[in-house]
């Protein structure tokens, strides 16, 4: 059965309907889509190892048994600080690691390509249950219906305070404060290490054509732009959570059902 969905202006009002695409009946599967964000988070991972002598440059070694000390490798010599001290034992300071990491590991995970196609096409499916989206944190009460669909004058925006204008004629502004209001400091060192403001995902805006919103969303906290032909499991569900708020034009709702077969 076909069913009707409304899409609305900038205003919030409605504009016209369009006959569901059919990849929103797509049985939502959340095991195939941890494994297709795992897959492609792990396109993201340097391969890193150890200095195979690492912990090796020392003459320690074992005297046996029969000295009434324990039986650990020992440096040579005498005379001098290090001489007779623990080396070379994993448990030993100075000593070598237990299992060091390898560079050898393989660490890029693949998928199968109709796999990743049923993870993106349940995501998709995802993003239009109420229950979903509201279990995941984001803030649906005044969105007027899911999955929510713009008239395609929402790409020509190109300035923050005229988006957030449309932000409060569709309901959004409630889940977009709900991010600002996250911000805070990580605690720890990952504040000198390139991830020191930690906050929640906002919106996810699919569009076909970008003529100016990237550059009007781009100082909004955990919002994020995608053209439809880019659109991928991590975007739609971060983390492998599923039923990311989504905002779709017009145009690229309809592309659906033809990009992702």
């Amino acid at each position: 059965m076909v069913t009707d969905i409304k899409i609305y202006n900038l205003e919030g009002k409605s504009d016209g309907k369009l006959s569901l695409p059919k990849i929103f009946e797509t049985e939502i599967r959340p095991d195939v889509i941890k494994k297709a964000v795992l897959t492609q988070q792990s396109h993201r991972l340097q391969p890193q190892g150890r200095d195979v002598m690492a912990g090796h440059r020392t003459s320690a070694i074992t005297k046996g048994t029969g000295f009434g000390i324990a039986r650990v490798p020992r440096v040579k010599g005498s005379g001098y600080s290090k001489a007779g001290k623990v080396a070379f034992a994993p448990s030993a300071v100075g000593g070598r690691t237990t299992h060091p990491p390898r560079s050898e590991k393989r660490i890029y995970k693949l998928i199968n390509k109709n796999e990743r196609k049923l993870a993106i096409r349940s995501a998709i499916a995802a993003t239009a249950d109420k229950t979903l989206v509201n279990s995941r944190g984001h803030m649906s009460e005044e969105i007027p219906s899911l999955p929510l669909v713009v008239t395609d004058d929402l790409q020509k925006i190109s300035k923050a305070q005229e988006v957030k204008t449309v932000f409060k004629n569709l309901g959004l502004l409630p889940d977009i404060d709900r991010v600002k209001n996250s911000l805070k400091i990580r605690a720890g060192k990952g504040k000198r290490r390139g991830r020191r403001r930690r906050y929640g995902v906002g919106p996810l805006f699919v569009i076909e054509e970008d003529k100016g919103i990237r550059k009007a969303l781009q100082n909004f906290l955990g919002v994020d732009v995608v053209q439809i032909n880019r659109l991928n499991p991590e975007l739609l569900a971060p983390g492998a959570s599923l039923g990311r708020l989504t905002v779709w034009t017009s145009s690229s709702i309809k592309k659906l059902d033809k990009l992702f077969k």
